[in-house]
C-alpha cells in the first residue's frame, strides 16, 4: 500500500494533515514533526470480540501490592508495585534512573524471574554496573535489544513477572517506517508494552528521556497511557536525588521519596528534614526555616533570599526551588501592603537541598526571607514558619498544622510562627511556641 504521512504534534499527540506553525489542540509553537503511517493497513487488523457489562457484575479483587526493596519508592507508588502495573521513570542524564532500578531488579530477582532489557548499553556494562551494585542474581537477566517484536517474543519466551526497559527512546517497531525516538515510535513501543503487562500480568518499569524543560520527552500521550510516572529531581553534582510522582493510578501523587547517591548505590534517605537543615547558617539575614507537607510527610526545608541594590534599570529577580510567579507575587505584596522598597532591588530566593516546594504554606517563609535580607536583620534561629499569604497581606489557614508542629518540636526548634486560624487545629504544642499572627504587619514586627 502507499505510504501516508501526518503531522504529530510531540506535545500533546494530535495529528494533523498538514503542518501548521501553532498545534489548534494545546496551542504549542513548532511542535508540529511529520510521521509515516503504520505500513500495515488498519484495515486487517483483527479485532477481539468483548460484549460490554453491567458496572455491578465487574469482580474486583484487592491490589496486591509488593515492597521493591526501598521504602522511600515504596511511598511514592503508594505503598509498593502492583502486579501488572505501567511505570514510566523520567529523569536528566546520570541522575540514577538506571541504578535505581537495577537495584529494584536485584531485589526482586530473589524471588522471580526479572528481565533487564537495555537499548543503550551492552550487556558488559551492565554486568560492571550490577557488579559494583551488588546485583549478581540469576534470576535476573539481561537482553540487549531494540527491536520491539525481539524484545515481545523474549518477554514470551522467558516469562519475566518483572521488566525494566531502558530506554523507550530507542526502542522501535518494524511497522512504522520513522527513526527511533520519534513520536510514532515512542508511542507505538509503550502501547505494545503496556498490552503486554495488562495480558501476561507482568510489571513494566519504563525509562524516559527528559527534554531541555524537563519534561518526559515524547507525546503527552506517553503519560496519559502509563499507571504511574515518576520524576527524578536533584542536581547530578550532589549527592541527593528526590523521586516525585505527578501521574500514579494507585496512589496519592503528593509523595515524594529521597536517596542518597553512594557508590554502592541509592539508600534511603529516613530523616530529610535532618538532611535539608544541614550545614545551615545561624544569626545570618535572609535565612527561613519553613514546614512543607509532602503528601503525607511533614518536611523541614531552608529558604535563602538575597536582596541588594539593583545596578540595572529592570531589576533581577532568580528563584530556585520555589514557582518564581509565586515569589514576585510575594514581593509586590511586601512593597503594596508592608510599604519595603523593593522596586529598585534585585532579589534571590532559593530552597537549599535541591529540592522543590510547591505548597503555598511557604509564602510566610518565603516573605520573612526576603524582608530579613531586605533588612539586614537575622531571623531567630529556633522559629519555624508556615502559612499562606493573600494578595491584601493577610496570613492564611493551612492543613495538617498538628503535623508539621510535630516535625517542628522534633528537630528541636522552640518556636513557630503561623496562622492564627491554625490554632483551633492544634491539638498539641510539643513544648513549641506558637506565635499565631493574623497579616504581615504583625510579621514584620519581629524583623526590625
Amino acid at each position: 500500500m502507499k505510504s501516508k504521512t501526518v503531522f504529530v504534534c510531540k506535545e500533546c499527540g494530535n495529528e494533523s494533515a498538514k503542518w501548521m506553525g501553532k498545534c489548534p489542540a494545546c496551542g504549542t509553537w513548532n511542535s508540529m514533526i511529520e510521521e509515516t503511517l503504520s505500513k500495515t493497513s488498519s484495515s486487517q487488523t483483527i479485532y477481539k470480540k468483548t460484549n460490554p457489562v453491567p458496572i455491578s457484575n465487574v469482580v474486583t479483587e484487592e491490589e496486591d501490592r509488593e515492597t521493591c526493596g526501598s521504602g522511600e519508592l515504596d511511598r511514592v507508588l503508594g505503598g509498593g508495585i502492583v502486579k501488572g502495573s505501567l511505570v514510566l521513570c523520567g529523569g536528566e542524564p546520570g541522575i540514577g534512573k538506571s541504578t535505581l532500578l537495577l537495584q529494584v531488579a536485584n531485589f526482586a530477582a530473589k524471588t522471580k524471574k526479572v528481565l533487564y532489557i537495555s537499548g543503550e548499553e551492552s550487556d558488559k556494562q551492565i554486568k560492571i554496573r550490577a557488579e559494583r551494585l551488588g546485583a549478581l542474581s540469576e534470576n535476573l537477566f539481561v537482553l540487549n535489544e531494540t527491536d520491539l517484536d525481539a524484545i515481545s517474543l523474549a518477554i514470551e519466551k522467558l516469562s519475566p513477572e518483572l521488566v525494566i526497559a531502558d530506554s523507550i527512546q530507542t526502542f522501535y517497531s518494524e511497522n512504522l517506517t520513522s527513526a527511533p525516538g520519534s513520536v510514532g515510535q515512542v508511542r507505538e513501543c509503550t502501547l505494545k508494552f503496556m498490552q503486554i503487562a495488562k495480558s501476561m500480568s507482568i510489571t513494566f518499569f519504563i525509562v524516559g528521556h527528559v527534554t531541555k524543560e524537563g519534561a518526559i520527552a515524547g507525546p503527552r500521550v506517553l503519560e496519559h497511557m502509563v499507571d504511574c510516572v515518576l520524576y527524578f529531581e536533584g542536581e547530578r553534582h550532589q549527592s541527593y536525588r528526590i523521586i516525585r510522582a505527578v501521574k500514579n493510578r494507585f496512589g496519592s501523587t503528593n509523595e515524594i521519596g529521597v536517596f542518597e547517591m553512594t557508590d554502592s548505590g541509592l539508600i534511603d534517605v529516613l530523616n530529610p528534614s535532618s538532611m535539608l537543615l544541614s550545614g545551615r547558617p545561624v544569626d545570618v539575614p535572609g535565612s527561613a526555616i519553613v514546614c512543607s507537607v509532602e503528601g503525607t510527610r511533614p518536611i523541614l526545608a531552608e529558604i535563602q533570599a538575597l536582596v541588594s541594590k539593583s545596578s540595572f534599570a529592570v531589576p533581577r529577580r532568580m528563584t530556585d526551588g520555589v514557582d518564581y510567579n509565586r515569589v514576585t507575587l510575594i514581593m509586590t505584596v511586601l512593597e503594596k501592603r508592608m510599604g519595603l522598597n523593593l522596586g529598585g532591588f534585585d532579589a534571590y530566593v532559593n530552597v537549599t537541598g535541591g529540592i522543590r516546594l510547591d505548597e503555598n504554606a511557604t509564602d510566610l517563609a518565603i516573605a520573612c526571607a526576603i524582608a530579613s535580607s531586605f533588612k539586614n536583620v537575622p531571623l531567630p534561629s529556633d522559629m519555624a514558619f508556615f502559612g499562606e499569604i493573600g494578595l491584601t497581606g493577610e496570613v492564611r489557614t493551612v492543613t495538617q498544622a498538628s503535623r508539621r508542629i510535630s516535625e517542628i518540636a522534633k528537630m528541636g526548634f522552640k518556636r513557630c510562627m503561623l496562622p492564627f486560624d491554625c490554632l483551633t487545629a492544634v491539638e498539641k504544642t510539643d513544648g513549641v511556641q506558637l506565635i499565631a499572627v493574623r497579616s504581615l504587619d504583625e510579621v514584620l514586627k519581629y524583623i526590625s
